[in-house]
């Protein structure tokens, strides 16, 4: 396929270079799925090779499996936060703690290249699936049907990952399905803009994607665009200026009363069989550990928090990685450190220290020891080598959708406060097992406390932070905040990350984030 991307392409190699082209994958309607599973995948793994990452990638000039989108999401996301700290000290990466990092950081331009690598893949799928196209080629009927489906979902994804820029990048370079393919260097579209242009997009598909919980495991269906339509909404304050807490409030009302339930053990949210009778995952990024080989997604995730005295096979791991930590301002939101009473926090503590002295030691802060490789039966992932996971990171679930819509009532939104409170005591009784955990009354800082304790580690943290006005300044400082161990305060400008500067090299119509 040839993709019509950004400017950012051009400083990367797509590899690998194969005789296939569109018109010989599209003429086969059985071909389509298997294209549409590549968007996904997108999410997922790094490489061309059949389910695996760990050769032929899909960009040269970037670490293969440091690169994969989700691995680099959740370190933007969470590495500059409260919730985690990593030990290594590549190049850059300290940066993320230190929160001083520029326009040529790696970790950053790595999750900027794959969000519009994303876009890229989708807009091609996008662009030969058009009415017109399908006629072409004499796919009609059920086929076409089918094949609506499939564009209608490529236009989620692609959407989703332009949520992630609005988020993350603000101003930066837009493509869609109808530019012409490497005419011109992309337009750049501001963050008011992109909102409008993602909020259309989504309003369209929510008549055009399944029902709720009724397409295959994995892939999108309305719930999943309410739920990136809430989220779109909890933050329009902090992208356009605009308050948008009633719409916030609406559409996680809509995933609630979607169909879904929450799972009876929140450890089973995070085990190598969670895609079982799981009614509470609306979207995830799905892996198996001998069909979707990778070192990012949660491979990374696992491996990277089990170092020290922990034992990797209580993990189903083969080896631990001795990376990711928290910081006490995490473990301090919960009565104790072992999950005794509220079960969402359960952190291993054996010879590690609370304080983190020296960031780059592991034993230096408590690991969260929420993914496991591990089954609910105790039997390992499929992977018998212990390398690759099953696990699949579950992107949005109804717990959140309960926050949301707390927290947009809490901010006047409409809705019923004593609804809100019920949403937050039904995750706090599944947390403590009993009502015993149960609350009165709701406040909007103790419901960034509770999308901390309850949805750590699932890259929420930043943004949430942002939102609530505390990511950077002084007046939250968390271990280790700008570098320095106490916390210090830190520039406003940096609730957005810079356009990398190949990017700004590469393509005029860019300019670069304020303060970089």
């Amino acid at each position: 396929m040839l993709l019509g991307v950004t400017s950012c392409e051009k400083d990367l190699d797509r590899l690998p270079i194969t005789d296939i082209n569109s018109a010989s994958v599209y003429a086969d309607f059985s071909n389509y799925k298997g294209v549409l599973a590549k968007c996904y995948a997108g999410l997922a793994l790094t490489g061309q090779k059949s389910g695996d990452d760990t050769g032929g990638a899909d960009i040269g000039g970037i670490d293969t499996g440091t690169s994969s989108y989700l691995r680099q999401y959740f370190q933007l996301q969470e590495l500059p936060t409260d919730e985690a700290v990593v030990a290594w000290n590549d190049a850059f990466l300290p940066d993320l703690h230190n929160m001083n990092w520029g326009s040529t950081n790696s970790f950053i331009t790595a999750l900027y290249y794959r969000i519009f690598y994303q876009v890229a893949l989708c807009n091609e799928f996008i662009r030969e699936t058009t009415d017109e196209k399908l006629a072409s080629r004499n796919i009609t009927g059920a086929q076409a049907e089918e094949a609506r489906l499939y564009r209608n979902e490529a236009r989620f994804l692609r959407a989703l990952s332009y949520y992630h820029a609005i988020d993350m990048f603000g101003n930066v370079p837009f493509v869609t399905e109808k530019d012409e393919v490497g005419v011109k260097p992309p337009k750049r579209i501001t963050r008011e803009e992109l909102f409008a242009y993602v909020e259309s997009e989504l309003k369209d598909l929510e008549g055009l994607l399944k029902d709720p919980r009724t397409n295959e495991y994995g892939r999108a269906d309305k719930a999943a665009v309410w739920m990136v339509m809430a989220k779109l909404y909890l933050n329009a304050e902090v992208y356009t200026g605009a308050k948008k807490y009633t719409e916030a409030r609406t559409y996680a009302e809509k995933v609630i009363n979607g169909g879904y339930s929450l799972k009876p053990k929140y450890a089973d949210l995070f085990l190598a069989d969670n895609n079982i009778a799981n009614n509470e995952v609306i979207f995830s990024i799905n892996y198996d550990g001998l069909n979707t080989k990778t070192y990012g997604g949660t491979t990374y995730l696992i491996h990277a928090a089990v170092g020290g005295s922990m034992k990797p096979s209580d993990f189903g791991i083969n080896s631990g990685w001795g990376g990711l930590r928290t910081t006490k301002s995490l473990v301090q939101l919960f009565p104790d450190a072992n999950g005794s009473r509220d079960k969402r926090g359960v952190f291993y503590t054996n010879g590690q220290k609370l304080e983190i002295d020296n960031v780059t030691t592991f034993t230096d802060g408590y690991p969260l020891i929420k993914f496991k490789n591990i089954t609910s039966a105790g039997k390992q992932g499929s992977d018998a080598s212990g390398d690759f996971v099953d696990t699949d990171f579950p992107m949005f679930r109804l717990a959140d959708a309960y926050l949301m819509y707390a927290e947009a009532v809490l901010r006047g939104g409409g809705g019923s406060n004593a609804q809100a409170l019920t949403y937050v005591n039904q995750l706090r009784t599944r947390a403590y097992g009993d009502n015993s955990g149960n609350v009165t009354s709701l406040s909007l800082d103790f419901i960034l406390d509770e999308r901390a304790r309850e949805l750590s580690w699932e890259a929420t943290r930043r943004t949430d932070l942002i939102r609530f006005g505390k990511f950077t300044g002084s007046n939250y400082l968390w271990p280790w905040k700008g570098g320095v161990k106490d916390g210090r305060g830190v520039e406003d400008f940096r609730t957005l990350y810079p356009i990398p500067s190949s990017d700004l090299i590469a393509n005029p119509n860019l300019k670069q984030n304020k303060g970089y």
